[in-house]
């Protein structure tokens, strides 16, 4: 009764298959089985979806799934906030649907699993827009209206794409940033952060943006190419007896004298205070001549025969010495000449950072444009103060400096040279390409440069005198779940290395550092506690505009004349990294728990909300917000590069769900291991819908087989169903845990390619095909076919439920289809309030799943002959071969256990097995059957006709239509 294909029913075709046209007989008049289902064997997902999304919506079933969770164990994801500028991309998509899928997912597992999603207000893309749409220098206030108006616009924009892809969460009530009460919160939590003894203010160098006018986080550079001048300058000899008696010498020989550096950063020149060695590395006095005249050199003696050549002279080594013997020595600048200005000395400092892979083996130290140099010659007592600054926050020097003031640093590079050149300090220039710092916004180079900002310190002992911020951060990294587990150590190499957290930004367009600083010694106003709690009540009501207008004196009283406002704004990663504060303690804790279970970004995030959410949680709570951190890769097309709009490479996410449907992108999202890149590409999305169509074929098979099924009248018990039926139901229940503890550990991609090989291999090649026969012409209420019904109907229970997390709309379609009236009801009308299906449960399910492993591999050798003999055409179908079937041992009893019932599980018309001594007389024997075909069924049998008022009928299906019906115990 089968072509061995699960979608094929005589109902839809009445012609034997197609490789028996030959055969074919007039349509029976007899019937068999007609049932069918409402649930269409085309998706239509593009046309039908969005009226699912309106029905989700109306129906508020977001807040019928909390109500069905309530009292249940709680699950939370926090949702890391997308930034509220811009159009959903891939990525969006890619993350939204991972949260989706593990919210719901926890939710079948018994869990009460809410999901709040966020958004990231505040912060520079939003001011850019802001001055592209209204032009520049607005006044603050207009700045922050109209950011605030545009932000909600964005989060409306993205709302309506995340709702689309069948995410389903508290759209109505999300968190943002830029929220009253959040702005409040993140307030208070930075004067906790103050109050523990973590932030300070001080010079340092920092990342800083020309174009932004603003310091960055460390998330927000990336690097690129560049191409810059890489200079050699020399810095004249200021001590000669100091450096000869370095050396060992007497005196030194004769000529101009020049320690000499390398830099790819000319226009730090200027800016030069010091020089350093490594006191462990060798060095060489070096003797040559320039234009005739004499020359010594001080280079690394490693490096000095390299440079030499460089510079195309030619020397001896007159003497070395160890670095360390250069300690205090201090050299001229190389434009001493040239301005009073920089007439100063460049003292020598030790430090390990020096190497000798490149260069020169000697440093130049501008503390104010170099981390390492700042560090130096701070630790050399250096002041503030006395620290160098001339470059301005537009990039340009300050119009004081001699000779350069007015340009930006990038032009003043060929002055600078020219200047060194004409000073005879300027040994080679060659153009160096190399990876440098830019701004992730802009594209453009950025500088490390010292400004006085906030910070909180890495290393600094809190006031109770417990662990460093770093320690409790990486110790909070270990007691952390990973997944994948690479993360773990990603993560801890950025905490173990990174500077102190510049927590303060230049611009408007962000929560406001409230503080009141002393106009003379710039300390914090002695009542900073008080005041920003006050602030804090204000901006409850107002938002952070209420800072535009306090003055000091509506707060400070007399002492308003002494103090001024602090002009900072919080980093938008402070935002968003206490957001487990401000949003799981704040503004949704009755939707959450502190710790969260997951946090769940891409993989960038160790450096941006993973990060900064685990420094102000380890300084707020001594422990990091999350039990465990999910990555996933970037989206990539199918040659594996990366998306951008200048390829043209991108695809929509709305587009693909206008054209496809929103599960298709659902599908390719859960079949993708998301650990790596996740390429795409309309080839890739075509094979996806493939995989859709059988999942979706299967589906209908199933709803339409359980269609005239009434669980409470028709279910058998499951020790009196048939022995293939019980098997299914175990088989289930086995794919089920395993589905169950995939989920657990937010692995998708099996699932959905274990469900694909279940629908296609497990229940379309084996189950479902051998079901057909029993299905279609045993009587309609017969034993034989509730028993089928009975699994079936389980099967469809589990099979909806697993599904429902990555398949949102088609199992709601077919949960609607498939539950009674009553299960409908209780389950107010969605798969998303159930939870696993409990499936029977089967005594001697274990056995069967050993018996049928052994079953399905004789079936596939059989299946190979049959084959063989169809295509030669000495057979139309299977179900015209006689089988024999000759084995030894086990293998025979297993095979005789299904006695009559063994031709049902190879589809053939006749089926016996014969035992023989041992494996060597093992064979298959297939022979065309000599018998006649009966209309209905299509077996090939010696009682068709029979019956002489029906003589088209085979035996069987004259009992089954007219008689008490086929006795079946096993298939």
């Amino acid at each position: 009764m089968s072509d061995n294909s699960q979608t094929s029913k005589p109902e839809q075709n009445q012609q034997a298959p197609q490789a028996a046209k030959k055969d074919a007989k007039p349509v029976s008049k007899y019937p068999v089985n007609m049932t069918d289902t409402p649930f269409p064997m085309r998706g239509d997902l593009a046309k039908r979806e969005p009226g699912w999304v309106k029905q989700w919506q109306d129906k508020k079933v977001y807040e019928r799934v909390r109500k069905a969770a309530k009292g249940r164990p709680m699950f939370v994801l926090h949702d890391g906030p997308p930034y509220a500028n811009g159009d959903i991309h891939l990525g969006h998509a890619v993350n939204k649907i991972l949260k989706d899928m593990v919210v719901k997912s926890r939710g079948i597992a018994g869990f009460d699993a809410p999901y709040v999603p966020g958004w990231d207000c505040h912060g520079m893309p939003i001011e850019i827009q802001i001055e592209k749409l209204h032009g520049k220098n607005l006044p603050t206030a207009d700045v922050l209206a109209k950011a605030r108006a545009y932000a909600l616009e964005q989060v409306d924009r993205q709302r309506a794409g995340f709702i689309r892809l069948g995410v389903l969460g508290e759209w109505d009530n999300p968190y943002l940033t830029m929220a009253f009460r959040n702005e409040a919160d993140e307030l208070r939590s930075l004067g906790t952060l103050l109050d523990k003894g973590y932030v300070y203010r001080g010079l340092k160098p920092v990342n800083w943006c020309f174009d932004c006018g603003s310091a960055l986080a460390e998330a927000e550079v990336e690097y690129q190419d560049k191409r810059d001048p890489a200079i050699d300058v020399g810095f004249p000899f200021a001590q000669h007896d100091k450096l000869a008696a370095a050396f060992g010498l007497p005196a030194l020989p004769a000529g101009d004298g020049f320690i000499v550096i390398w830099t790819t950063t000319p226009w730090t020149i200027p800016s030069n205070q010091a020089l350093n060695v490594n006191p462990e590395v060798s060095y060489a006095l070096v003797e040559t001549t320039r234009d005739g005249k004499p020359l010594l050199l001080i280079l690394a003696a490693d490096l000095a025969e390299s440079c030499l050549l460089r510079y195309k002279l030619e020397g001896k080594v007159v003497a070395t010495c160890l670095g360390q013997a250069f300690d205090g020595i201090s050299f001229k600048h190389p434009l001493h000449a040239a301005d009073a200005f920089f007439d100063r000395r460049s003292p020598m400092y030790m430090a390990d950072y020096v190497t000798t892979e490149s260069g020169t083996g000697v440093v130049h130290s501008a503390p104010a444009y170099g981390l390492d140099d700042f560090i130096s010659c701070k630790a050399h007592g250096m002041k503030d103060d006395e620290i160098l600054t001339p470059v301005m926050g537009d990039g340009r020097f300050a119009s004081t400096l001699p000779l350069f003031g007015g340009l930006t640093i990038w032009e003043a590079s060929k002055p600078i040279c020219a200047a060194l050149t004409a000073a005879g300090a300027l040994f080679e220039l060659k153009m160096f390409d190399h990876s440098y710092m830019h701004c992730w916004r802009h594209k453009t180079p950025i500088v490390y440069r010292a400004t006085s900002q906030w910070f909180a310190g890495m290393d600094v002992t809190p006031k109770d005198g417990g662990p460093t911020l770093r320690e409790t951060a990486l110790k909070g990294i270990t007691e952390t779940r990973f997944f994948p587990d690479w993360g773990q150590a990603r993560l801890h190499g950025m905490i173990e290395n990174r500077p102190d957290w510049t927590l303060s930004r230049q611009r408007q367009w962000g929560v406001p550092m409230a503080f009141f600083l002393h106009k003379e010694t710039g300390q914090l106003h002695p009542r900073t506690p008080e005041l920003l709690e006050q602030i804090a009540k204000l901006f409850e009501e107002r938002g952070i505009d209420a800072w535009l207008d306090i003055e000091p004196k509506d707060l400070l009283g007399e002492d308003a004349a002494m103090y001024v406002k602090n002009k900072d704004t919080l980093d938008v990663w402070f935002d968003s990294g206490c957001t487990h504060q401000t949003v799981l303690r704040g503004s949704h804790a009755a939707q959450s728990h502190f710790p969260a279970d997951l946090y769940l970004e891409g993989s960038d995030q160790h450096r941006g909300w993973f990060h900064s959410s685990l420094l102000t949680s380890s300084m707020l709570n001594g422990c990091p917000p999350y039990k465990a951190l999910l990555t996933h890769g970037f989206t990539v097309d199918a040659e594996g590069k990366k998306m951008s709009k200048s390829l043209g490479n991108t695809m929509a996410p709305q587009k693909i769900s206008d054209t496809l449907g929103a599960d298709i992108l659902r599908l390719w999202v859960a079949s993708t291991d998301y650990t790596g890149e996740l390429s795409i590409s309309e080839e890739i999305l075509k094979r996806v819908t493939e995989s859709y169509r059988r999942i979706r074929n299967t589906l209908r098979f199933l709803l339409a087989n359980t269609s005239d099924f009434d669980h409470a009248k028709h279910a058998l018990p499951t020790a009196e169903l048939l022995e293939i039926d019980r098997y299914a139901i175990a088989a289930m229940a086995a794919l089920q845990n395993d589905i169950a503890s995939h989920y657990d550990r937010y692995e998708f991609h099996p699932v959905v390619s274990k469900l694909q090989n279940y629908c296609s291999e497990d229940l379309g090649g084996f189950y479902l095909d051998i079901l057909k026969d029993r299905l279609y012409t045993s009587a309609v209420d017969s034993a034989a076919r509730r028993s089928a019904q009975t699994a079936l109907w389980h099967i469809t229970q589990s099979l909806l439920r697993v599904m429902a997390p990555m398949l949102s709309f088609t199992a709601e379609e077919a949960w609607a289809v498939f539950a009674d009236a009553d299960a409908f009801a209780a389950s107010d009308e969605t798969i998303f309030t159930q939870t696993f299906w409990t499936l029977p449960e089967v005594a001697d399910g274990a056995a069967l799943l050993d018996k049928y492993t052994t079953l399905r591999a004789v079936r596939t050798d059989v299946t190979k002959q049959l084959e063989e003999l169809r295509v030669s055409g000495a057979i139309g179908s299977s179900l015209q071969a006689e089988l024999t079937i000759k084995a030894s041992g086990d293998k025979y009893r297993l095979l005789a256990s299904l006695d009559d019932d063994l031709k049902f599980v190879f589809i053939t018309s006749q089926a016996q097995v014969a035992e023989v001594a041992d494996d060597a007389g093992e064979a298959i024997v297939v022979a065309a059957s000599a018998a006649p075909k009966c209309e209905r069924c299509w077996h090939y049998r010696a009682d068709v006709g029979s019956h002489a008022e029906h003589a088209g009928l085979c035996g069987r299906c004259f009992s089954n239509l007219f008689g008490s019906g086929e006795k079946r115990a096993f298939a």
